[in-house]
């Protein structure tokens, strides 16, 4: 009943904070029988939030003991029966006492649970995998040696799982791909350890490793991550703009081709250093303009006629104006508990990779509590018919606000884009050459990479499918 609840309250919470989550290789998650699922973490407890909403199972999951004190946080996890882990690195932990996490984790694999376990051990916001600990080897190893010794049956699946994150800590903004692959061989492994257990652990931790590298996007930062995504909605619609049969490609070709450049461009950076420093440099200062202009990879190249813009401005000034009462009750309603809950993010000391987990906890904790005080001010002023108008209207008004919110930011840059170009004959076509120049030099960069085969209609860098 109480992880049902978190997880209830954890998918409201990321979809309002996301403005998209692609899962790809659900496929992969056996409907049945033990499971340690094994992502890479880079987001704080976000990582966790978001298997919990694309599992289809129950899961138990394995956090730092000091989140088991956070005053926003430890509620949720005892509610679901999270697992604490003792780490020599926080201050006041004795580790002995995760022989009783290493005990309830075994259980629960036993009982043919699902387990999350963050093999990295610990949080941080760069797009690589940190070496991993040993624990998930060895709580795979022992579970299967304990079914063996008393003849049930183990089988335990290691799930890898890669997060990758574009804008991970702004609201709305923020999008993620959760790509399970598939589960990882251990019968060798297993073998082993019965002959020589360490290198069976140290195998089976190598390997899980890699599988992870698989699933996600490496990078050295999070910023070339967002500059990549940048040059793939670039490439794609010059891909268009030739009549190339390949439209924008699904969650699982995106990344898919994500990968592959991140991969071409590690290999040219030892080779040839210098023109992808200058790949890099020209995406940003494309990116840099399209954000002065107001505009998106995807809107240039669109026609700006009388026409369009004019049907355009009518439908959205329609939309708004007939939206304002409702969404200006949604933000008088909900402004308290919006700034509130950034301060407290403040408050709480956050980091690159857990500002997003502190914005949500607090959210979670703050807009409840300041919606009973306003609700206990208008049943004071006005009653308590306007008490059951304002419990009506608190949740369609705020959602409203969101949308209304967002679209007129958009009418707002769509504005400033059009007297942009009215103003300047030439930005647009200035633009569309200064993209197609930096798509064919990628195109003439793939081609260097040996194992990379050069771009041919419908295919993204390095040869990765994408019809």
């Amino acid at each position: 009943m109480g992880y049902r609840l978190v997880r209830g309250i954890v998918r409201l919470l990321l979809w309002l904070f996301y403005r998209r989550i692609d899962v790809v290789g659900r496929d992969h998650i056996p409907p049945a029988g033990p499971v340690v699922v094994t992502p890479n973490h880079h987001n704080a407890l976000v990582d966790a939030m978001l298997i919990m909403v694309t599992c289809p199972r129950p899961i138990r999951v394995l956090a730092k003991s000091t989140l088991f004190r956070h005053p926003l946080i430890a509620p949720f996890l005892w509610l679901m029966q999270g697992v604490p882990v003792y780490r020599r690195i926080d201050a006041g932990n004795d580790p002995r006492r995760n022989e009783e996490m290493f005990d309830a984790v075994v259980a629960a694999l036993r009982a043919g649970g699902m387990v999350l376990i963050f093999p990295e051990g610990r949080s941080q916001p760069q797009p690589i995998v940190l070496p991993l600990r040993t624990g998930v080897a060895r709580i795979v190893l022992e579970t299967e040696g304990a079914a063996a010794r008393t003849g049930e049956r183990g089988g335990v699946t290691i799930l890898p799982v890669g997060l990758a994150y574009y804008e991970p800590g702004i609201f709305r903004s923020a999008s993620v791909v959760v790509k399970f692959g598939a589960p990882l061989p251990t019968a060798d492994a297993l073998a082993l350890a019965r002959r020589e257990p360490a290198q069976a652990v140290r195998l089976l931790t190598d390997r899980l490793h890699e599988a992870i590298r698989a699933q996600m996007v490496e990078a050295e930062d999070q910023h070339t991550l967002d500059l990549l995504v940048a040059l793939e909605h670039a490439w794609w619609e010059e891909a268009a703009r030739r009549g190339e049969p390949a439209g924008p490609p699904d969650p699982a070709r995106s990344l898919a081709w994500r990968q592959e450049v991140a991969r071409g461009a590690a290999a040219l950076a030892v080779t040839e250093p210098d023109r992808v420093n200058d790949v890099r440099r020209r995406l940003e200062h494309y990116r840099a303009r399209l954000d002065e202009v107001g505009i998106t990879s995807e809107q240039l190249g669109r026609p700006y006629t009388v026409k369009l813009v004019t049907r355009y401005i009518g439908e959205n000034l329609l939309w708004l104006a007939l939206g304002l009462p409702l969404a200006l009750w949604g933000i008088v309603c909900h402004a308290a508990p919006y700034w509130l809950t950034g301060v407290a993010a403040r408050m709480l000391g956050t980091t690159a990779e857990e500002e997003g987990t502190d914005k949500m906890a607090a959210g979670a904790v703050l807009h409840p509590l300041l919606w009973i005080a306003e609700g206990w001010i208008v049943w004071r002023l006005a009653g308590a018919r306007a008490l059951v108008v304002f419990a009506v209207l608190l949740v369609p008004s705020g959602l409203l606000a969101l949308a209304w919110r967002e679209r007129l930011g958009e009418v707002a840059r769509q504005a400033r884009a059009f007297f942009r170009f009215l103003g300047d004959r030439d930005l647009h076509r200035s633009l569309m050459r200064e993209r197609q120049a930096l798509v064919e030099e990628v195109r003439s960069l793939a081609a260097r990479v040996p194992t990379m085969a050069p771009p041919a209609s419908g295919r993204a860098p390095g040869g990765a499918d994408a019809r």
